[in-house]
This record gives C-alpha cells, sequence and structure tokens, in this order.
C-alpha cells in the first residue's frame, strides 16, 4: 500500500469508482457466458456424476474393489467416502461407500475411482446386490468427495495412527495410496485386525505402500499355525506399543468396534481433539437399542408422504428407517451419510411418533423442537406423516 496525504488517500473511493465507470463505458454490450470461477466450483464440486463400471476384480474373501470412471472425476481427499444410487427391484436406493482408490488416480491418463464392497454377514440388501451383481459397464450416478474422515493438517498431527476393523481399511488404504506417491506429508501407522489372513481385505495393495511413512501391522484374532504376527484385539497395550509422539487416532471399522476402541483410547488419556471416527452407519437392530419399544418390533405402520403437490401412503416398517421406507417403495429421497450425520435427508414429521437412536441424531436443537428428523435414522412407532423435498437431480 502506498500512502500519499490524507485528502489524496480520502479521495482515493471516487477515484476507483471513475476507473471503473470508464472500464463499463468501453465494455461491449455482448455478454460473456464464460465463468472461469463458476466452470471451476463445477469440476470440484459437481453434485451428482454418472459413473461407468470399467473392471470389477476380487480384493479378498466376499471383498470385490469395483473400478469407476466418469467424463470428469470430482476433487476428494483420502479417506472421504462416495455414495451410489442404485434400483434394485423396484427400490430406488442410496448408499455411502469409502473411497479406496487415492486421490491421484483420478488424474492422469487413464482416471479411475475405486470402492472395495464385502458381502456382509447378515442381511445387506444393496451391499449383497452390489456384490453379485454389478459388472464391467453398468452405469450408476453418485457423489464423491464427501465426508469429514481425512487428515487435515491445521487440525491432526504429522503422525496417524489408523485403527482399523474387516472393511474398514478401505479409507486408510486411500491415504496409503497418496502418502506413498508423494502426494500427501504424513507417517501413516496401520493396525489392521482380522479374523484370519484369508479375511484380509485389500493385502496386495496394503503391502505395495509400505515405505518410510507408511507401516502395516496384521492383528488376527483367529490365527492359523505359523502365523507369528500380532493376535487378539487392537488393545491400548498394541496401539502404544507401535505410536510414537504426538499422534492422531482414525477409527474405521464396524460398528461394535467403536466403543471399545473409544474406551481404549480414553485409558490412554489421548486427548479428543486427536480422535477421529468414520460415520456410525445405521443401527444393525434398531429393536435392540435400550430405548426402543420392542413391543411394536413387528408392526407395519402407514406412511402418509407429501411431496409438493402429491400424496401417497406407503408401507413402514417399525424396525427400519424412514429413508428405508421411503426407497423400497420406489420414493427417490438424498441421502449421502445414512447415520445421522450429514443432515441431507432431512424431513418433516407432520404428524406421529417416531425414534431416533442417540449415538445417530446429529440433529440441531431447533429441528428437534420444530420436528424435523434425519430419515436415515429416524424410525416410525407409528402412522406417520411426512414431508419431503422433491429430489435432487
Amino acid at each position: 500500500m502506498k500512502v500519499r496525504n490524507f485528502i489524496e488517500d480520502v479521495g482515493g473511493a471516487s477515484r476507483v469508482t471513475k476507473r471503473r465507470q470508464a472500464v463499463y463505458d468501453k465494455a461491449s454490450n455482448t455478454p460473456k457466458p464464460f465463468d472461469p470461477i463458476g466452470d471451476t466450483a463445477k469440476k470440484l464440486h459437481p453434485g451428482f456424476i454418472d459413473l461407468t463400471v470399467t473392471s470389477v476384480r476380487q480384493s479378498g474373501k466376499d471383498a470385490r474393489t469395483i473400478r469407476f470412471t466418469a467424463d470428469h472425476l470430482p476433487y476428494f481427499k483420502a479417506g472421504q467416502f462416495m455414495t451410489l444410487r442404485m434400483k434394485i427391484g423396484d427400490s430406488i436406493v442410496t448408499r455411502p461407500y469409502s473411497i479406496s482408490s487415492a486421490p491421484y488416480e483420478t488424474r492422469g491418463e487413464a482416471p479411475f475411482i475405486e470402492i472395495t464392497v464385502r458381502r456382509p454377514r447378515k442381511d445387506g440388501f444393496a451391499a449383497d446386490w452390489l456384490y453379485d451383481n454389478v459388472k464391467e459397464g453398468d452405469t450408476f450416478t453418485g457423489e464423491a468427495g464427501l465426508g469429514e474422515f481425512c487428515h487435515e493438517p491445521l487440525r491432526d498431527a504429522d503422525r496417524i495412527m489408523a485403527l482399523a476393523g474387516g472393511s474398514g481399511i478401505t479409507p486408510f488404504v486411500s491415504m496409503a495410496k497418496e502418502i506413498r506417491n508423494g502426494k500427501m506429508k504424513a507417517d501413516l501407522t496401520i493396525l489392521y485386525g482380522s479374523r484370519n489372513e484369508e479375511e484380509i481385505i485389500l493385502k496386495e495393495e496394503l503391502e505395495e505402500c509400505i515405505c518410510d511413512h507408511v507401516r502395516v501391522i496384521h492383528v488376527l484374532s483367529e490365527p492359523e499355525e505359523g502365523w507369528t504376527g500380532e493376535t487378539g484385539f487392537l488393545t491400548k497395550e498394541l496401539i502404544g506399543k507401535y505410536t510414537q509422539g504426538d499422534t492422531s487416532y482414525f477409527i474405521c471399522g464396524p460398528q461394535v468396534m467403536y466403543a471399545y476402541m473409544l474406551k481404549q483410547l480414553e485409558e490412554m488419556n489421548v486427548p479428543k481433539r486427536r480422535i477421529r471416527c468414520e460415520v456410525f452407519g445405521q443401527a444393525a437392530d434398531i429393536t435392540k437399542d435400550t430405548s426402543y419399544p420392542s413391543e411394536i418390533k413387528d408392526s407395519v405402520f402407514d406412511l402418509r408422504v407429501e411431496q409438493g403437490t402429491a400424496s401417497q401412503v406407503i408401507p413402514a416398517r417399525a424396525d427400519e428407517s424412514i429413508a428405508a421406507a421411503l426407497e423400497r417403495a420406489g420414493i427417490v429421497i438424498h441421502t449421502r451419510c445414512r447415520s445421522g450425520a450429514c443432515g441431507i435427508c432431512r424431513i418433516k414429521v407432520l404428524s406421529g411418533r417416531y425414534h431416533v437412536r442417540t449415538e445417530n441424531d446429529g440433529r440441531r436443537a431447533a429441528d428437534k423442537e420444530f420436528n424435523y428428523v434425519h430419515a436415515c435414522a429416524a424410525y416410525p412407532l407409528s402412522d406417520l406423516t411426512v414431508k419431503i423435498n422433491i429430489p435432487m437431480q
């Protein structure tokens, strides 16, 4: 900044105004449609994109990696997730999947993005369908670059301790690849719990990532004879054995893992600001929630859905979320996290009773007061009337 004198500096605004007007007067009357800022924003955050499956490969027992391409793949951070919208019979469902490929792989001559799907041990509906049916050439719509489960240098330590179980390894494979290829500055140690060697997911990819800044320690709970590595569970003693200095702890795995791991870290006196958890996911069985009225678990209620000027009544089971009931009836609802956290599936309950599990209640205080719920985390306790938005395309 150049300081002149009081009169000239105070009069600076009028000089700028005159210069701006002179530019306007010389400008063409023909509008220029090019919007560089808007175009860049659309490339970084395009919303829904059309995805095409280019390959499907086995990545361990009961796990398959699906590779997609698109006209333009959006930017994302290692650890984030993507959603896929699928038509299964008469149902239109959206499900989130952690991205197992690295951000740098979305660039170059043959860009792609990958997810790794494991066949659920119990009824998984969408996951089972995807695992059994997806093939090269199939097309989907989806969104990528979602969630906050990623390393942020301003918030997190330079050292990351990844605590993974089962298919929870996928976001850490993305991080490991990005670090291995010099695109992410962090030191990553992965403690990966599996039942046995056969059930390790993405084992080859993990081994290829091992370097000065990436360590992988497999921990088997039911090892076969001859295993010489770590055994048992991810205890505080085991975590402490591999922790060095100031560390951020990232947890991803089955639901039962979260409470256990948080207790281990609490006993290690790890500050909460150094703990990051992947979104919790829907309850495996809402009827086992301590505050759920179990006497209605087999009930089916009438769910009246008001959308714009249209209104229809569909069945809604007491043991499945409102979002699941809408999808089962073929009504499109925009969801992302499926954990009650992000609020994308926020709807208004006009009448009726519902249950929201404490662990999945990510609503604001005002939403609770004015009867808004996140459809993926709300369960009917009576006949309901809800108002939903016209879905985004």
